[in-house]
Protein backbone atom coordinates (compact mmCIF):
# COMPACT_ATOMS: atom_id res chain seq x y z
CA UNK A 1 0.00 0.00 0.00
CA UNK A 2 1.52 3.50 -0.77
CA UNK A 3 2.12 5.77 1.60
CA UNK A 4 0.96 9.91 2.30
CA UNK A 5 3.78 11.86 3.54
CA UNK A 6 3.49 14.81 6.01
CA UNK A 7 6.46 17.26 6.31
CA UNK A 8 5.82 19.71 9.57
CA UNK A 9 8.84 21.09 9.03
CA UNK A 10 11.21 23.63 7.29
CA UNK A 11 13.87 23.28 5.10
CA UNK A 12 14.04 21.94 0.76
CA UNK A 13 12.57 19.01 -0.73
CA UNK A 14 15.41 17.36 -3.24
CA UNK A 15 15.47 14.57 -5.98
CA UNK A 16 18.95 12.64 -5.82
CA UNK A 17 19.09 10.64 -8.83
CA UNK A 18 15.87 8.72 -8.43
CA UNK A 19 14.87 9.00 -4.80
CA UNK A 20 13.72 12.33 -2.71
CA UNK A 21 15.15 13.29 0.33
CA UNK A 22 13.95 16.15 2.43
CA UNK A 23 16.48 18.75 4.23
CA UNK A 24 16.00 20.30 7.21
CA UNK A 25 17.37 23.41 7.93
CA UNK A 26 19.32 21.99 10.39
CA UNK A 27 20.95 19.67 7.68
CA UNK A 28 19.35 16.64 8.83
CA UNK A 29 18.11 14.57 5.52
CA UNK A 30 15.55 12.29 5.16
CA UNK A 31 14.61 10.23 2.32
CA UNK A 32 11.28 9.39 1.14
CA UNK A 33 10.77 6.41 -0.33
CA UNK A 34 9.15 7.18 -3.96
CA UNK A 35 7.77 3.93 -5.36
CA UNK A 36 5.69 3.80 -1.89
CA UNK A 37 4.55 7.50 -2.10
CA UNK A 38 1.48 8.71 -3.27
CA UNK A 39 1.33 12.39 -2.05
CA UNK A 40 3.40 14.87 0.01
CA UNK A 41 1.43 16.65 2.04
CA UNK A 42 3.74 20.34 2.90
CA UNK A 43 2.28 21.65 5.81
CA UNK A 44 6.33 23.67 6.87
CA UNK A 45 8.36 26.10 4.90
CA UNK A 46 9.68 23.98 2.23
CA UNK A 47 11.71 24.71 -1.04
CA UNK A 48 11.28 23.09 -3.92
CA UNK A 49 12.54 23.26 -7.63
CA UNK A 50 12.03 22.53 -11.37
CA UNK A 51 13.96 19.62 -11.39
CA UNK A 52 12.12 18.00 -7.75
CA UNK A 53 8.51 18.95 -9.71
CA UNK A 54 9.82 17.26 -12.98
CA UNK A 55 10.50 14.02 -10.80
CA UNK A 56 7.63 14.15 -8.56
CA UNK A 57 5.58 14.23 -12.01
CA UNK A 58 7.45 11.01 -13.42
CA UNK A 59 6.56 9.30 -10.47
CA UNK A 60 2.91 10.42 -10.65
CA UNK A 61 3.05 12.22 -6.53
CA UNK A 62 0.75 14.96 -5.95
CA UNK A 63 1.95 17.32 -3.47
CA UNK A 64 -0.14 19.61 -1.04
CA UNK A 65 0.82 22.85 0.25
CA UNK A 66 -1.05 24.09 3.71
CA UNK A 67 -1.19 27.66 4.80
CA UNK A 68 0.26 28.79 8.47
CA UNK A 69 -2.67 27.23 10.13
CA UNK A 70 -2.58 24.28 8.39
CA UNK A 71 -5.80 25.14 5.64
CA UNK A 72 -5.46 23.91 2.29
CA UNK A 73 -3.64 26.46 -0.01
CA UNK A 74 -3.22 24.45 -3.39
CA UNK A 75 -1.49 21.37 -5.16
CA UNK A 76 0.96 20.20 -7.91
CA UNK A 77 -0.94 17.84 -9.97
CA UNK A 78 1.05 16.04 -12.13
CA UNK A 79 -0.09 15.99 -15.56
CA UNK A 80 -3.08 13.67 -15.83
CA UNK A 81 -2.27 10.11 -17.03
CA UNK A 82 -5.16 8.58 -17.16
CA UNK A 83 -6.50 11.45 -18.95
CA UNK A 84 -9.40 10.29 -20.53
CA UNK A 85 -10.53 13.11 -23.88
CA UNK A 86 -13.91 11.25 -23.91
CA UNK A 87 -15.12 11.05 -19.99
CA UNK A 88 -13.63 14.90 -19.58
CA UNK A 89 -16.27 15.10 -22.40
CA UNK A 90 -18.95 13.84 -20.88
CA UNK A 91 -18.55 15.61 -17.66
CA UNK A 92 -18.81 18.96 -19.45
CA UNK A 93 -22.24 17.54 -21.15
CA UNK A 94 -23.94 16.58 -17.80
CA UNK A 95 -22.79 19.80 -16.04
CA UNK A 96 -24.19 21.97 -19.04
CA UNK A 97 -27.22 19.87 -19.21
CA UNK A 98 -29.03 21.08 -15.79
CA UNK A 99 -31.41 18.31 -15.42
CA UNK A 100 -28.15 15.60 -15.68
CA UNK A 101 -26.56 17.65 -13.07
CA UNK A 102 -28.95 18.12 -10.44
CA UNK A 103 -29.34 14.75 -10.50
CA UNK A 104 -25.41 14.01 -9.22
CA UNK A 105 -25.74 17.20 -7.30
CA UNK A 106 -28.99 15.37 -5.54
CA UNK A 107 -27.42 12.31 -5.09
CA UNK A 108 -24.19 13.92 -3.35
CA UNK A 109 -26.52 15.80 -1.11
CA UNK A 110 -28.71 12.48 -0.20
CA UNK A 111 -25.53 10.84 0.23
CA UNK A 112 -24.28 13.50 3.08
CA UNK A 113 -28.11 13.32 4.45
CA UNK A 114 -27.68 9.45 4.78
CA UNK A 115 -24.00 9.55 6.38
CA UNK A 116 -25.26 11.70 8.97
CA UNK A 117 -27.94 10.18 9.83
CA UNK A 118 -26.01 6.87 10.63
CA UNK A 119 -23.70 8.90 12.81
CA UNK A 120 -26.50 10.34 14.54
CA UNK A 121 -27.65 6.63 15.10
CA UNK A 122 -24.62 5.21 16.15
CA UNK A 123 -24.50 7.62 18.99
CA UNK A 124 -28.17 7.08 19.86
CA UNK A 125 -28.01 3.45 20.36
CA UNK A 126 -25.18 4.53 22.63
CA UNK A 127 -27.81 6.83 24.72
CA UNK A 128 -27.07 10.03 23.41
CA UNK A 129 -31.07 10.69 22.75
CA UNK A 130 -30.47 12.42 19.00
CA UNK A 131 -33.77 11.11 17.74
CA UNK A 132 -34.90 14.57 17.29
CA UNK A 133 -32.07 16.01 14.86
CA UNK A 134 -32.33 12.68 13.25
CA UNK A 135 -36.05 12.69 12.47
CA UNK A 136 -35.61 16.78 11.14
CA UNK A 137 -32.77 15.74 9.04
CA UNK A 138 -34.65 12.61 7.25
CA UNK A 139 -37.47 15.03 6.96
CA UNK A 140 -35.03 17.51 4.90
CA UNK A 141 -34.03 15.02 3.08
CA UNK A 142 -37.20 13.84 1.99
CA UNK A 143 -38.21 16.91 0.55
CA UNK A 144 -34.70 17.09 -1.53
CA UNK A 145 -36.26 16.05 -4.95
CA UNK A 146 -38.64 19.07 -4.85
CA UNK A 147 -36.12 21.18 -5.40
CA UNK A 148 -34.71 22.07 -9.13
CA UNK A 149 -31.80 24.35 -8.69
CA UNK A 150 -28.34 24.17 -7.34
CA UNK A 151 -28.72 27.28 -5.21
CA UNK A 152 -32.34 25.40 -3.01
CA UNK A 153 -30.29 21.79 -2.85
CA UNK A 154 -27.46 23.98 -1.17
CA UNK A 155 -29.61 25.45 0.72
CA UNK A 156 -31.11 22.35 1.99
CA UNK A 157 -28.34 20.31 2.59
CA UNK A 158 -27.01 23.75 4.84
CA UNK A 159 -30.35 23.40 7.03
CA UNK A 160 -29.45 19.51 7.58
CA UNK A 161 -25.76 20.42 8.62
CA UNK A 162 -27.38 23.22 11.19
CA UNK A 163 -29.09 20.96 12.75
CA UNK A 164 -26.26 18.23 12.48
CA UNK A 165 -23.58 20.10 13.86
CA UNK A 166 -26.03 21.48 16.99
CA UNK A 167 -25.94 17.76 17.69
CA UNK A 168 -22.05 17.14 18.27
CA UNK A 169 -22.87 19.38 21.75
CA UNK A 170 -24.77 16.04 22.74
CA UNK A 171 -22.24 13.62 21.35
CA UNK A 172 -18.70 15.81 22.49
CA UNK A 173 -18.46 14.96 26.58
CA UNK A 174 -16.06 18.18 26.82
CA UNK A 175 -17.44 21.88 27.69
CA UNK A 176 -14.29 23.20 26.04
CA UNK A 177 -15.50 22.26 22.90
CA UNK A 178 -18.84 23.55 22.94
CA UNK A 179 -20.36 24.50 19.44
CA UNK A 180 -22.85 27.49 18.90
CA UNK A 181 -22.63 27.70 14.94
CA UNK A 182 -20.69 27.13 11.54
CA UNK A 183 -18.17 29.56 11.52
CA UNK A 184 -15.42 28.88 8.53
CA UNK A 185 -13.30 32.26 7.73
CA UNK A 186 -12.17 32.23 10.65
CA UNK A 187 -13.20 29.03 12.40
CA UNK A 188 -13.96 31.12 16.05
CA UNK A 189 -13.89 28.01 18.53
CA UNK A 190 -12.10 24.74 18.90
CA UNK A 191 -15.08 22.46 17.26
CA UNK A 192 -15.30 24.77 13.95
CA UNK A 193 -11.70 25.03 14.16
CA UNK A 194 -11.28 20.59 13.86
CA UNK A 195 -14.34 20.94 11.29
CA UNK A 196 -11.96 23.36 9.15
CA UNK A 197 -9.16 21.34 9.14
CA UNK A 198 -10.46 18.11 8.82
CA UNK A 199 -12.65 18.82 6.07
CA UNK A 200 -9.13 20.59 4.24
CA UNK A 201 -7.47 16.96 4.82
CA UNK A 202 -10.24 15.38 3.11
CA UNK A 203 -10.21 17.90 0.25
CA UNK A 204 -7.11 16.64 -0.52
CA UNK A 205 -7.37 13.51 0.03
CA UNK A 206 -10.10 13.14 -2.34
CA UNK A 207 -8.00 15.00 -5.02
CA UNK A 208 -5.35 12.59 -4.91
CA UNK A 209 -7.96 10.06 -5.23
CA UNK A 210 -9.52 11.37 -8.19
CA UNK A 211 -5.69 11.98 -9.96
CA UNK A 212 -5.65 7.57 -10.06
CA UNK A 213 -9.09 8.15 -12.25
CA UNK A 214 -10.71 9.37 -15.77
CA UNK A 215 -12.13 12.20 -14.39
CA UNK A 216 -10.82 15.71 -14.40
CA UNK A 217 -11.07 17.27 -10.62
CA UNK A 218 -12.24 20.72 -12.28
CA UNK A 219 -15.81 20.00 -13.19
CA UNK A 220 -17.84 19.13 -10.47
CA UNK A 221 -21.99 19.03 -9.86
CA UNK A 222 -22.79 20.55 -6.74
CA UNK A 223 -19.88 22.78 -6.45
CA UNK A 224 -19.88 25.70 -9.20
CA UNK A 225 -17.17 25.19 -11.71
CA UNK A 226 -16.09 28.60 -12.29
CA UNK A 227 -12.03 30.11 -11.23
CA UNK A 228 -11.63 27.56 -8.29
CA UNK A 229 -9.03 25.40 -8.88
CA UNK A 230 -10.95 22.11 -8.34
CA UNK A 231 -14.49 20.98 -7.26
CA UNK A 232 -15.54 17.63 -7.74
CA UNK A 233 -12.97 16.66 -4.67
CA UNK A 234 -15.56 19.23 -2.70
CA UNK A 235 -18.23 17.20 -4.28
CA UNK A 236 -17.56 13.87 -3.44
CA UNK A 237 -16.09 15.01 -0.22
CA UNK A 238 -19.80 15.77 0.86
CA UNK A 239 -20.28 11.99 1.24
CA UNK A 240 -17.43 11.44 3.39
CA UNK A 241 -17.21 14.29 5.81
CA UNK A 242 -19.12 12.82 8.35
CA UNK A 243 -17.83 9.09 8.72
CA UNK A 244 -14.14 10.16 8.45
CA UNK A 245 -13.95 13.68 9.57
CA UNK A 246 -16.39 14.11 12.41
CA UNK A 247 -15.77 10.70 13.38
CA UNK A 248 -11.73 11.42 14.09
CA UNK A 249 -13.28 14.40 15.91
CA UNK A 250 -15.52 12.65 17.99
CA UNK A 251 -12.68 10.12 19.01
CA UNK A 252 -10.04 13.04 19.56
CA UNK A 253 -11.91 14.95 21.88
CA UNK A 254 -13.82 12.14 23.54
CA UNK A 255 -11.03 10.63 24.34
CA UNK A 256 -8.76 13.11 24.97
CA UNK A 257 -5.99 12.98 22.54
CA UNK A 258 -6.92 16.90 21.53
CA UNK A 259 -6.64 18.97 24.54
CA UNK A 260 -7.53 22.74 25.31
CA UNK A 261 -3.84 23.21 24.85
CA UNK A 262 -3.60 22.22 21.65
CA UNK A 263 -5.26 25.51 19.78
CA UNK A 264 -3.99 29.03 19.02
CA UNK A 265 -5.68 32.13 18.82
CA UNK A 266 -4.61 34.66 15.97
CA UNK A 267 -6.37 37.17 13.71
CA UNK A 268 -9.88 36.81 15.35
CA UNK A 269 -9.54 32.84 14.66
CA UNK A 270 -9.06 30.14 16.38
CA UNK A 271 -6.92 27.40 14.95
CA UNK A 272 -5.12 24.14 15.61
CA UNK A 273 -1.04 24.39 17.26
CA UNK A 274 2.03 22.43 15.46
CA UNK A 275 1.38 19.48 18.05
CA UNK A 276 -2.70 19.67 17.61
CA UNK A 277 -2.35 19.47 13.83
CA UNK A 278 0.48 16.22 13.93
CA UNK A 279 -2.52 14.62 16.15
CA UNK A 280 -5.42 15.17 14.20
CA UNK A 281 -2.96 14.47 10.69
CA UNK A 282 -2.00 10.72 12.45
CA UNK A 283 -5.74 10.20 13.15
CA UNK A 284 -6.80 11.09 9.82
CA UNK A 285 -4.18 9.09 8.03
CA UNK A 286 -5.16 6.07 10.40
CA UNK A 287 -8.30 6.17 9.34
CA UNK A 288 -7.73 6.38 6.31
CA UNK A 289 -5.99 3.05 6.20
CA UNK A 290 -8.04 1.54 7.91
CA UNK A 291 -10.29 -1.63 6.60
CA UNK A 292 -13.64 -3.08 6.58
CA UNK A 293 -15.19 -5.45 4.33
CA UNK A 294 -17.11 -4.51 1.22
CA UNK A 295 -20.60 -6.18 1.26
CA UNK A 296 -20.43 -6.17 -2.81
CA UNK A 297 -17.01 -6.41 -3.09
CA UNK A 298 -16.21 -9.60 -0.69
CA UNK A 299 -13.30 -8.46 0.52
CA UNK A 300 -11.32 -5.44 2.98
CA UNK A 301 -11.27 -2.32 1.35
CA UNK A 302 -9.59 0.88 3.24
CA UNK A 303 -11.99 4.17 3.81
CA UNK A 304 -9.41 5.75 0.83
CA UNK A 305 -10.40 2.97 -1.11
CA UNK A 306 -14.28 3.78 -0.95
CA UNK A 307 -13.51 7.10 -2.32
CA UNK A 308 -11.78 5.58 -5.06
CA UNK A 309 -14.59 3.17 -5.53
CA UNK A 310 -17.13 6.17 -5.63
CA UNK A 311 -15.23 8.16 -8.06
CA UNK A 312 -15.78 4.91 -10.26
CA UNK A 313 -19.16 4.78 -9.84
CA UNK A 314 -19.54 8.74 -11.25
CA UNK A 315 -17.28 7.24 -14.53
CA UNK A 316 -19.91 4.43 -14.94
CA UNK A 317 -22.83 7.06 -14.86
CA UNK A 318 -21.18 9.51 -17.17
CA UNK A 319 -20.72 6.36 -19.52
CA UNK A 320 -24.33 5.19 -19.03
CA UNK A 321 -22.98 1.97 -18.00
CA UNK A 322 -24.51 2.41 -14.23
CA UNK A 323 -27.14 4.96 -12.72
CA UNK A 324 -25.12 6.56 -9.95
CA UNK A 325 -26.12 5.69 -5.95
CA UNK A 326 -24.08 7.92 -2.99
CA UNK A 327 -22.24 5.37 -0.70
CA UNK A 328 -23.49 5.08 2.84
CA UNK A 329 -21.73 3.42 5.32
CA UNK A 330 -23.55 -0.16 6.71
CA UNK A 331 -21.72 -0.76 9.82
Amino acid sequence: MKKSIYIFSDGELKRKQDTLFFELTSGEKKYIPVENTEEIHIFGEVSINKKLLDFVSQKGIVLHFYNYYGFYEGSFYPREHYNSGMLILKQAEFYNDIEKRIFIARKFVEGAFLNMIKVLEYYNLRGENLEEEITKIKNLGENLEKYSSIEEIMALEGNAKDIYYRSFNKIIKNENFHFEKREKRPPRNRINALISYGNSLLYTYTLSEIYKTHLDPRIGFLHTTNFRRFSLNLDVAEIFKPIIVDRAIFKLVNKEMIKEDNFLEEMGGIYLNDTGRKIFVEEMDNRMKTTIKHKKLGRNVSYRSLIRLELYKIEKHLLGDEIYEPFVIWW
